[in-house]
């Protein structure tokens, strides 16, 4: 299962590895954004298939970026394992800032979903020659402003920033925090976390630079290289020096984005005057990023159906089946064919009610549903649908008690089940497995489903629709 390590700077390198050569253009993708937003994004990484997977913890809520490969990296098994590890911690299933061009693949690996794609958080991405030149008439304004502050501020230049220029930003963080307007907490701490970056230019991970002028900075900006995109995570400028915006805007981009194609400027944060100033600039087009909720056919389920066949009935488990089914759920020396032990996953207390609780929250969350297989409406055992893959396949399991076996009631009851998930339920494979030595349940399997490999403790089978 996938372990997760909280992002810090110390992982600086590691987020590079993969960032430097990502190509989906989004902010999210980047080592600057992870590192800047840490407190509020709470971001966790891991690796696998040769892809960086981060969670992220918002409001309260997981949500997993889509994996970023390296240069061998299977994203598409990289997804596979956060679908085990949702499945396997009872976590939501939610991939978010996921890049327009990736979406249909999402589309046709998930039958059941939510997806939304809100236009506040969109990117703004403009081709990093057009910045780098203002060419042509749409950008006369921009010329215009760049023409009134060349001459304003004669001598005025663009330099790089570097470590070695600390006094001179600190210098004009004083000077910005002098003329800053915006007084909510949100833009006094956007504003910390961005002086708190240009505090790390010493680990290689950004490109800074800013217009120079009788000894001042008038303007700065930093940005890392992603792919083909240069991603600008900063940029502030005094805006007392009419014209200063636009001239470090072309400046850093002829400068820096010589060697991409794109340069996106972030989203405005359903801010009126950053999406005003954004939009005065021509960009290209909104880089979506796209939130995937997904679901499981379990969700569809407002109750446990009743099924019947030739003998049986199968239904929800009752107060009445509680002596019956605790019986059966503390039969050691029967369940160990079962596969599980509920010591391992017990907290606190075994109570009279457990069993059966964990049953009916196991549905309530839409993880699993158990059928208590009933004989002349006694309760002689169970099936159970669980361990959803996301895409369609669960996995079923039977059991019935030892004073009820050899009648057929399993594979009656196992069929029945499986046939209803199928046709009914809506799911497109069913699978299951049982332990080598239990030739009993080889039998049944074998009689319901198609065998399809082993491995050293089982055998595996399945059924298709």
């Amino acid at each position: 299962m996938l372990t997760f390590t909280p992002i810090t700077l110390e992982h600086h390198a590691l987020l590079r590895k993969y960032y430097a050569g990502c190509d989906y253009r989004l902010c999210e993708y980047s080592a600057g954004t992870k590192l800047m937003w840490s407190l509020y994004l709470r971001p966790s990484f891991a690796e696998e298939a040769g892809c960086l997977i981060v969670r992220n913890r918002i409001d309260g809520e997981w949500a997993f970026d889509y994996p970023v490969p390296g240069p061998d990296g299977d994203v598409d098994a990289a997804l596979t394992a956060i679908e085990s590890y949702c499945t396997d911690t009872e976590t939501p299933l939610v991939i978010s800032v996921v890049p327009e061009e990736k979406a249909p693949e999402l589309l046709l690996r998930w039958p059941r979903l939510r997806m939304n794609n809100e236009r506040n958080w969109k990117d703004y991405l403009y081709r990093a020659e057009d910045m780098a030149a203002f060419a042509g008439r749409k950008y006369s304004g921009q010329r215009n402003h760049i023409n009134k502050f060349n001459k304003e501020h004669p001598g005025a230049e663009f330099i790089p920033l570097t470590v070695e220029n600390a006094d001179l930003l600190a210098a004009f963080w004083v000077d910005y925090q002098q003329e800053f307007q915006k007084q909510s907490p949100e833009a006094k701490r956007e504003l910390a976390l961005a002086q708190e970056l240009f505090s790390h230019l010493d680990m290689g991970l950004f490109r800074a630079g800013g217009i120079l002028w009788e000894g001042r900075l008038l303007a700065v900006a930093l940005a890392e290289k992603c792919g083909e995109t240069l991603v600008c995570h900063i940029e502030k400028a005094l805006y007392s020096h009419a014209g200063v915006y636009p001239a470090m805007v072309q400046q850093f981009a002829a400068y820096y984005g010589g060697d991409c194609r794109w340069i996106n400027r972030e989203d405005d944060g359903r801010d009126r005057g950053l999406r005003t100033s954004k939009l005065q600039y021509l960009p290209v087009e909104l880089g979506s990023k796209m939130r995937f909720e997904v679901g499981c056919e379990l969700d569809a389920l407002r109750h446990i159906p009743e099924l019947t066949t030739e003998r049986l009935t199968l239904s929800p488990f009752t107060d009445e089946d509680k002596a019956a089914y605790n019986t059966l759920c503390l039969d050691d020396d029967r369940n160990r064919w079962w596969g599980y032990d509920y010591r391992d996953d017990l907290k606190g207390e075994l109570t009279e009610n457990y069993f059966l609780d964990v049953t009916r929250q196991d549905f309530a969350n839409r993880i699993a549903i158990n059928f208590a297989v009933r004989l002349e409406g006694r309760c002689i055992g169970e099936v159970v649908l669980y361990n959803g893959d996301w895409r369609g396949s669960m996995e079923q399991g039977c059991r019935i008690a030892p004073e009820f076996a050899g009648h057929g009631y399993g594979t009656e009851a196992f069929a029945a089940v499986a046939d209803w998930a199928l046709y009914h339920l809506g799911l497109t494979r069913v699978v299951a497995k049982c332990y080598k030595e239990n030739a009993a349940s080889e039998r049944m399997l074998s009689f319901c489903m198609r065998h399809t490999h082993d491995d050293e403790t089982f055998r595996y089978f399945e059924k298709l629709v």
